[in-house]
């Protein structure tokens, strides 16, 4: 009891940094980008300021920048001139996140790893993730699923180190896991998007991916923000039919979330923050309201706390600068 017991005793100076709990390091963390096809220059997007799509021309170029900052990983978006109802530039040896992988691959080696998110959402003219059964006006799951293993193994051919399925079908890590393995692919990962919230957090990345859609919503497929538990179910199904590692999305109002998904199953965890939660923050930032780098740097230390290995970040480079600046909060 005070005054003996003093807790304030471990705050000071050297003694603070020497009792800290969490710790935040470069390898923590995944810098997704945006890779646009039948474009010569990178573009901003608005609702995500200092966030660009990247022209193909210009992918080594966004790449060499984590690189160079030592970041270990890249998680690839790809944005295709041509979008129809089944998607069908999504699969094609040719198409943007194939011919990415490839020139990445072919410039960086393994110096940087290639994860490459695995939805059809940014392919399909209707901005849902999968086919649509039209006399239903929802997804097909089970028409969807064989599509998403030939997307994946496109993927593998072209070089890509992890697949990361994002799509939230029923059995789709299944159906991934037995394409990779019969095409030979036995050894790529699979890092699934297990608990994926139908969450208004998105909004910016549909700017960015061009993936709004054009009738209802994703929450026939995504989860309901209000459970728990069905995140703890999916992700058990998800590690049974053959994920290697898991991921938790969005970040910070599923904390809860992430803890019980890492201490539970003591599997490889990823957190996406996304892009709602970067903008905010950017924007309340850009209006003096925070400090910019603090608070990116609290929100990455509160998943870290929660039990995340991996952060999936657009603030990627810059904590990996002020980590290597030996930034003090």
């Amino acid at each position: 009891m005070f005054p003996e017991t003093r807790m304030r005793r471990l705050r000071r100076g050297k003694i603070k940094d020497m009792v800290r709990r969490t710790t935040l390091t470069v390898d923590d963390l995944i810098y997704p980008l945006f890779i646009e096809e039948g474009s010569s220059e990178k573009k901003e997007v608005e609702s995500m300021p200092g966030v660009f799509r990247w022209p193909l021309s210009m992918c080594e170029e966004a790449v060499s920048e984590a690189v160079d900052l030592g970041i270990p990983a890249v998680l690839l978006f790809g944005i295709p001139e041509h979008k129809d109802s089944i998607g069908s530039s999504s699969y094609g040896d040719e198409d943007i996140i194939q011919e990415s992988v490839r020139r990445i691959k072919n410039k960086f080696g393994d110096k940087i790893i290639v994860i490459t998110d695995l939805c059809m959402c940014e392919y399909t003219d209707h901005g849902h993730c999968g086919i649509i059964d039209e006399e239903k006006r929802e997804v097909d799951n089970d028409k969807t699923i064989p599509i998403l293993g030939k997307i994946a193994v496109s993927h593998a051919e072209a070089g890509a180190d992890i697949i990361a399925p994002s799509a939230m079908m029923d059995g789709m890590i299944q159906e991934i896991r037995a394409a990779l393995d019969d095409s030979g692919f036995s050894d790529i990962p699979i890092m699934s998007y297990s608990a994926k919230y139908s969450s208004c957090y998105y909004g910016p990345f549909r700017d960015a991916a061009d993936s709004g859609f054009s009738f209802g919503d994703r929450s026939g497929y995504q989860m309901d923000p209000a459970n728990l538990e069905e995140a703890v179910r999916e992700t058990e199904l998800d590690i049974f039919e053959g994920a290697d590692m898991v991921m938790v999305k969005p970040g910070m109002p599923y904390l809860d979330v992430l803890y019980r998904i890492s201490t539970e199953f003591e599997m490889p965890t990823a957190v996406y923050q996304v892009s709602g939660e970067y903008a905010m923050l950017k924007a309340a930032a850009m209006n003096g309201w925070l400090d910019e780098r603090k608070a990116f740097f609290e929100a990455a230390i509160s998943f870290k706390r929660a039990g995340a290995d991996m952060i999936i970040t657009y603030y990627a480079k810059e904590l990996a600068e002020m980590i290597k600046n030996n930034f003090k909060y």
